[in-house]
């Protein structure tokens, strides 16, 4: 009796050796991130920003918000009236410049991170509903996107943050729900493409569970878009999180942000340049670090621009 084997559905992402060690992948990451110039300059730039702001209490030399009236505008330490003690100077209530930076740090990154899972999350489960199951699900998501797109990200954030008030959680919770709107697109036009393929066809033709077909099936290929969306999202949001608390309806004292250091410093600019100086540098390297890990990122996961090699 000739033994009839069972059909097995296969789609882009099924691993047909399982036996091939997971380590032989990221060693390939590692020697294609070693090869791209600016992609390990971004990932040495972000990873240096991670680790001062997790040993920002270690790193600093001073308390961020310790006011010394006597050490006001003090300049930095290699010109004339500074100090070793104070490297990169005071700002007008005497507080050290480079310490407020290293804390600032933390900031910008729980608010990037932040503020692109909650947008991502909301946006990755509302593409995929309407890419899916198309219909009238598709048509709500898809005109709700539309009037998010009509307004003004940044007014939008603005009155609702006046309304509600500044505060970390709230900055984050605003900034997710108002940049949900290129996730979803994103990801409805991947499933859209992907539904159509013949294993998707073939494990709803043998009965396969809709969720287990969303989750199992489509997401999983859906991934790479989502992580070169998120990439690029978090140096905007670590932008938007520093504009919006440059007009005062961010972050406010005691905690400190680069963006709030930026606005203190503005009315110095003319006599005590440093003061909006480094904490504007700080973000122009943390953005310019994460942006090209994102251009990497996005090499190595697109399948089109691998295509092109």
């Amino acid at each position: 009796m000739s033994s009839v084997s069972k059909p097995v559905v296969e789609g882009p992402n099924t691993t047909v050796n399982s036996s091939r060690p997971k380590k032989s992948e990221l060693k390939r990451w590692i020697k294609q991130l070693f090869k791209s110039k600016t992609g390990i300059v971004g990932a040495v730039i972000v990873l240096f920003t991670i680790i001062i702001a997790i040993l920002a209490p270690l790193l600093a030399p001073y308390d961020p918000g310790k006011v010394a009236p006597l050490m006001r505008l003090k300049p930095p330490m290699w010109m004339e009236g500074g100090s070793i003690e104070h490297i990169l100077g005071t700002d007008n209530l005497g507080r050290d410049i480079l310490s407020r930076i290293l804390y600032g740090s933390r900031v910008s990154l729980i608010v990037g991170i932040g503020a692109v899972l909650v947008s991502g999350l909301i946006g990755a489960v509302l593409g995929l509903l309407a890419g899916f199951y198309g219909g009238w699900i598709n048509a709500i998501i898809m005109r709700t996107a539309d009037a998010f797109l009509a307004i003004p990200t940044i007014l939008l954030m603005l009155v609702v943050l006046a309304v509600v008030g500044p505060g970390l959680s709230t900055l984050i919770f605003v900034i997710g729900i108002t940049n949900w709107v290129s996730y979803a697109r994103v990801v409805r036009g991947e499933v859209l493409s992907i539904k159509e393929r013949e294993f998707i066809k073939s494990v709803v033709a043998i009965g396969a569970r809709k969720s287990r077909i969303i989750f199992l099936h489509i997401l999983p290929n859906v991934i790479s878009s989502f992580i070169i969306i998120s990439g690029m999202s978090v140096a905007t949001t670590i932008v938007l999180e520093a504009s919006l608390s440059f007009l005062g309806l961010g972050i406010k004292s005691p905690a400190v942000s680069w963006g709030g250091m930026l606005s203190d410093g503005r009315q110095y600019v003319a006599t005590a340049w440093w003061v909006a100086t480094f904490p504007g540098l700080a973000i122009t390297i943390t953005v310019l670090g994460v942006i090209f890990l994102g251009d990497w990122l996005r090499d190595m996961l697109d399948p089109r621009l691998k295509a092109k090699k």
